[in-house]
């Protein structure tokens, strides 16, 4: 039998799955498993990797269960990103992995900053200076936890992990490995400057290749413990967002991908290595280049909270909930009734880069209806994306003509149309649900010689957009109108706001 199916993994925060996809980009077979989170204390959010394996096994075994092995040409990973883990040789944990969104080095991001230079740091690795790279836990751990520390043997990534669990080698894509903050982007290798200031041996590092480069091959236990077959390939893939991007396919020219999940991620492709307070700045999962990207940490997730918490409405039971939501928000006008929002409630990533920010409700009003505040929530989401777009297109001398909209909240036809009046360009949304698999199954497509690279992959096996949402010239002038207004709050605020969290974070005994 010849192999005709290649399979993308994406361990994200909550779940794993693994998804069979042909050469045409068509979903064939599917296995996920859930992944459970420990928040043990404020700021602290772990996993155990023992789980990341685990529910890897259970998805794949989905997969060899609905179709037959022999018929799997290769493998890649799309991974949740930031997350890592502390090891021993043999691949055993000797901590809990910490999560993206862990902000237990908060402190540690701010001294490494005023040791080693802010600028500095963000020139290397094309991140600003942030609590979210793994590199401030690894010191973190490093100086809070010397006894677990001095265990430590080698350190990975959710992608690095269990491609050693894979394949027994140690070794991880360049572009899973550069959101932990310590990749050189030029050199596309470790920063022993990094490394060297951080007091993290380069030996405890995964060994790196680019997204479509074979990593290794299926082992026999790993083929008992999965169902699949010994010696199937395993390709480098990347992290869950640049995957994404690529599955959506932003590989092309003039175009921005916008994941409307968890959290807002938009991005566009360059093959130049550009840095700015605009974005950050990831390896793309393709044969060279970069993705310029923008990132909104309270996406759908700030959507929940404030129907769950605020309004009383849960958005995960019945439709005719959220239908009924969206309907008064449609009627609420450009604007929410005089409601603004900034939606920092979970920090701020570009342009600010404050992760002691917090979330705004501004303009509330006995006249205020739940419709003006719901609305409030998607409007202050789509403008901030637009202000952030529009700075890293400029950072980036790039032309953005259309974006592609993927993930949960590109569902509300609503949100879609916002967003193509802020940001006054066109909106596809993309039929494609599982974007990252998908673009890790593009990689693994390439590096079994089903295309010769996976810009190729991209165009043949990306879907063509379910629908289009085409910005409205009047809804765009008075939304270029609110934008100018909401630009000013934050930084009318934010002096504030340090006060603020200084005093949250005081010993009050």
């Amino acid at each position: 039998m010849v192999p005709d199916l290649v399979i993308g993994i994406d361990s994200s925060t909550s779940a794993t799955k693994a998804i069979a996809w042909d050469r045409n980009g068509l979903a064939v077979a599917e296995g996920r498993a859930p992944l459970a989170m420990s928040n043990p204390r404020s700021g602290y959010f772990e996993q155990d990797p023992a789980e990341w394996w685990a529910s890897t096994v259970t998805a794949l075994r989905s997969v060899a269960a609905t179709v037959s092995p022999a018929r799997i040409a290769a493998l890649a990973i799309a991974n949740q990103r930031e997350s890592f883990g502390l090891f021993d040789e043999q691949g055993q944990a000797v901590g809990p992995a910490t999560l993206w969104l862990d902000e237990r080095a908060r402190r540690k991001a701010r001294r490494f900053g005023e040791s080693f230079g802010a600028a500095r740091v963000h020139a290397i690795s094309g991140k600003p200076l942030d609590v979210i790279p793994c590199l401030y836990r690894m010191i973190w751990f490093r100086e809070e936890e010397p006894e677990v520390f001095a265990r430590v043997e080698r350190m990975a990534e959710v992608h690095g992990y269990l491609v050693f669990r894979l394949s027994g080698r140690w070794v991880t894509s360049t572009a899973s490995a550069d959101p932990m903050g310590i990749l050189d982007m030029r050199a596309m290798d470790w920063s022993n400057e990094i490394l060297a200031a951080a007091g993290i041996a380069r030996r405890m590092m995964p060994d790196l290749a680019r997204p479509g480069t074979v990593l290794g091959q299926l082992t026999s236990e790993a083929a008992i413990s999965t169902g699949l077959r010994e010696g199937t390939p395993i390709v480098a893939g990347g992290g869950d967002g640049q995957c994404a991007g690529t599955g959506a396919g932003v590989l092309q020219p003039r175009c921005a991908y916008i994941n409307l999940g968890t959290a807002v991620v938009s991005g566009s492709f360059g093959t130049d290595y550009v840095h700015d307070q605009a974005f950050r700045t990831e390896t793309a999962v393709a044969d060279d280049g970069y993705i310029y990207e923008t990132c909104l940490r309270a996406g759908t997730f700030l959507v929940d909270w404030m129907a769950r918490e605020m309004l009383g409405v849960d958005l995960h039971g019945a439709s005719d909930a959220l239908e009924a939501l969206e309907a008064e928000a449609a009627a609420s006008p450009i604007g929410a009734g005089g409601i603004m929002l900034l939606p920092y409630w979970q920090g701020v990533m570009d342009p600010h880069w404050d992760s002691a920010a917090r979330g705004v409700i501004a303009g509330l009003s006995g006249s205020s209806r739940r419709g003006d505040i719901y609305r409030a929530v998607l409007e202050g989401i789509a403008l901030h994306q637009a202000a952030t777009s529009q700075r890293a297109a400029a950072a980036a001398a790039q032309t953005i003509d259309q974006f592609i909209a993927i993930g949960g909240g590109a569902k509300s036809d609503l949100w879609m149309q916002i967003l193509a009046d802020a940001l006054d360009r066109p909106i596809k949304r993309s039929t494609t649900v599982e974007a990252s698999s998908l673009g890790a199954a593009m990689a693994a497509a390439k590096g079994v010689g089903w295309f010769s690279t996976i810009a190729e992959a991209s165009l043949a096996m990306a879907s063509e957009p379910a629908k289009t949402f085409e910005p409205d010239t009047r809804r765009a002038e008075l939304y270029a109108e609110l934008l100018a207004i909401h630009a000013d709050l934050w930084p009318t605020l934010s002096a504030w706001n340090q006060r603020l969290a200084a005093f949250m974070e005081a010993d009050h005994g």
